[in-house]
């Protein structure tokens, strides 16, 4: 079978319409991080900026200076004369991301549920609920945007800035195969209410179970969020 042109693989993406927006080039680029991390972009796959432009309902100008900034990423690689093609990463790579991931969270936002203001967690219920929203609609490049801004905010509640941006530069590169068929089978609700549930325990102050219900749902990254059985 011949490889799909970039047209046709840009064709069967779900991407949002973004005209408006004061900076299109970083409203592009966390669509497409999103697109890739919930992965509707398939590794080894080219897709060409004009083409996502034509998705976006955008000129070709900011995609393909976003389409550069996730190059510089490495999160994909310039084709000549094609477009982009989006890179692959191990399964050893994604696991490695994942235990990060588990080292940092973990224990970090374990620690805000003694010191940290009960109503500092009530302002992230919004986001806790636009991750259900977005599951509700199957949308799953509006849910993976939104899940990255509520984790990063809820870290931020540490103090550590540079914590923060090593979880965002680690959400960048993973991958969530399994996202769609969740979706399609119903079955992400469930995970996204597990936002709404971690504000709850936060606001209680019940650290053990903060850091029970972390250590669940950081498990669905290598589990059924990326589309093989948990553990």
């Amino acid at each position: 079978m011949s490889p799909a042109r970039p047209e046709e693989s840009v064709a069967a993406l779900d991407l949002p319409s973004l005209p408006g927006y004061r900076s299109l080039r970083e409203e592009v680029a966390n669509a497409l991080r999103a697109a890739l991390v919930a992965g509707q972009m398939r590794p080894g796959a080219v897709y060409s900026a004009p083409a996502l432009a034509g998705r976006f309902n955008v000129s070709a100008t900011p995609v393909r200076e976003a389409m550069l900034d996730l190059a510089k990423e490495g999160l994909v690689e310039v084709v000549r004369n094609k477009g982009f093609r989006v890179t692959e990463l191990s399964e050893k790579e994604l696991d490695e991301i994942t235990e990060l991931r588990q080292l940092i969270e973990i224990p970090t936002v374990t620690r805000l549920a003694d010191g940290v203001p009960a109503d500092a967690f009530e302002r992230l219920r919004p986001l806790a609920q636009d991750i259900v929203d977005a599951a509700q609609r199957g949308d799953l490049i509006d849910y993976v945007e939104v899940d990255r801004r509520f984790h990063l905010d809820l870290l931020a509640l540490a103090g550590n800035a540079s914590l923060v941006d090593t979880v965002g530069e680690l959400r960048k590169r993973a991958r969530l195969y399994g996202l769609t068929q969740l979706a399609e089978h119903g079955r992400l609700l469930a995970s996204a209410e597990e936002h709404l549930g971690l504000l709850d325990l936060l606001r209680s102050g019940d650290a053990d179970a903060v850091g029970e219900l972390m250590r669940h749902h950081l498990s669905h990254v290598r589990g059924s969020w990326a589309g093989r059985p948990e553990q």
